[in-house]
């Protein structure tokens, strides 16, 4: 029996906005039938689609099944408030130390799981050489900032851009097997395409080929999110060779707003109550005259004009401003503020920004994955996070590598992990118990 499929379920599907799809309807692209009255896409349509067909013959479930041979250890950099680590944990990595500057993404890390070694500081301060050939993987979303599209641009010409290269310090002290890379995707463009080459004749430069460079959109990995992001997996030189990478499947269909806030396939419950910023009386009374899916444009004009002030006369589509989101329609992809006027986050019925727990699930961190900090720091602490399926779903990938890897050459291994040493010496800090200790540079 043949599916059928409304316009916003195709635009979903395929990631792309419906007015394509409805420009692809005029020019007789796609045909749709009348259905119950709803114009109707039939599967047949979709299935030239690359993006459709890999829905259709994804093999989503069979790597579900993907286990680790062997305990695989994991070191991860600029861990943020854990949506990787969780994520890689999922998959079957065991943690060995994480790293963060931000101490109230630290204190998260240290709250949801007292094991774990969270080194809270400058990376710069840490001394890797002590996990030498005690690490399977490495990862780390290097600061984007410097690469987004919504950021100065600058690269390398900012300080937070040449943080790659601690990244790549750390790789090249600690030798793991292989190594994961985690940025926005305008790192792959950005200076006309010299960064990336520049970060690719660094990885080479300390012994890895890398695999070519993917852009993941998060909303084909059990994500209702239209986020994208670029990953880097990179492969120590001596274990290289008749050893292939695979990116993961997608999962079988599109999730949405719905699947994220209601009980159903992603949550057994309904999205718990939390804080969350509100609007201003004004800002309220013009947002609920936005229809759910709709933005600035379907505002009355006067009232778009006194909304947009300059930007009215601007050209461009700004369709983040004045943004509410639709139930069913995966979310915009989330900044570090769901009310700040051009990222807007509109709730779809109410008229009120998203809350903390929204923002978390739509990002699929567990309801019992707690944010430390004020309302503000736990925003952007999910907001900068990687979605935790996501990340579970390229975990499972890394780990079928290692598999392979270690197949191929087993790990001769048996040492345990030293501990980091902590004493009064000025350098980064770890978060235990609840407390800050300073911590020195490890020694041997």
């Amino acid at each position: 029996m043949s599916r059928y499929f409304t316009i916003t379920e195709v635009a979903n599907t395929l990631g792309v906005s419906k007015a394509l799809v409805e420009g692809w309807r005029k020019s007789g692209k796609l045909i749709p039938e009348e259905i119950g009255g709803v114009e109707r896409y039939s599967e047949k349509q979709l299935l030239p689609f690359d993006a459709y067909r890999q829905l259709a013959e994804t093999q989503w479930d069979k790597e579900q099944n993907i286990r680790p041979l062997r305990l695989f250890r994991s070191i991860e950099l600029f861990a943020g408030a854990g949506g990787l680590a969780l994520g890689l944990e999922n998959a079957g990595f065991e943690v060995a130390l994480l790293n963060e500057l931000d101490t109230y993404a630290g204190a998260t890390l240290k709250k949801n799981r007292p094991d774990w070694n969270v080194a809270i500081g400058d990376i710069a301060e840490i001394d890797f050489t002590r996990y030498r050939d005690k690490i399977d993987l490495l990862s780390g979303g290097f600061p984007c900032q410097a690469f987004s599209y919504a950021g100065n641009k600058l690269g390398f010409g900012d300080i937070r851009g040449t943080l790659f290269f601690e990244l790549a310090r750390a790789v090249a002290e600690i030798q793991p097997r292989v190594f994961l890379g985690e940025n926005v995707r305008g790192l792959l463009n950005h200076d006309n395409g010299r960064t990336i080459e520049t970060i690719k004749h660094k990885i080479e430069e300390i012994g890895y080929t890398l695999v070519a460079p993917r852009v993941l959109k998060a909303i084909y990995y059990k994500v209702p999110q239209k986020r994208e992001r670029l990953f880097l997996v990179g492969i120590r030189n001596d274990l290289v060779e008749d050893i292939n990478f695979h990116w993961p499947s997608p999962y079988k269909r599109v999730v949405t707003l719905k699947d994220a806030l209601k009980k159903g396939e992603l949550f057994a419950t309904d999205v718990p109550a939390s804080a969350g910023q509100v609007y201003p009386a004004r800002k309220k009374e013009i947002l609920s005259l936005v229809p759910p899916g709709g933005y600035w444009r379907d505002l009355p004009d006067d009232v778009q004009r006194e909304y947009m002030l300059k930007s009215y006369f601007l050209g461009g589509g700004k369709t983040g401003m004045a943004r509410r989101l639709s139930w069913d329609e995966p979310s915009l992809t989330l900044t570090c503020a769901p009310a700040q006027k051009q990222t807007e986050r509109c709730h779809p019925e109410e008229t009120r920004p998203l809350t903390v727990r929204e923002y978390a699930r739509i990002q699929t961190f567990p309801d019992d994955w707690e944010f430390t900090g004020s309302v503000s720091s736990q925003y952007k602490q999910i907001g900068n996070a990687v979605p935790v399926n996501l990340a579970t779903a390229v975990g499972r990938s890394l780990i079928a590598l290692l598999n392979e890897i270690e197949r191929k050459v087993p790990s001769e291994k048996t040492e345990e992990i030293p501990e980091l040493n902590m004493n009064s010496e000025p350098a980064a800090f770890v978060w235990e118990k609840g407390r800050k200790y300073q911590l020195a540079r490890a020694t041997e």
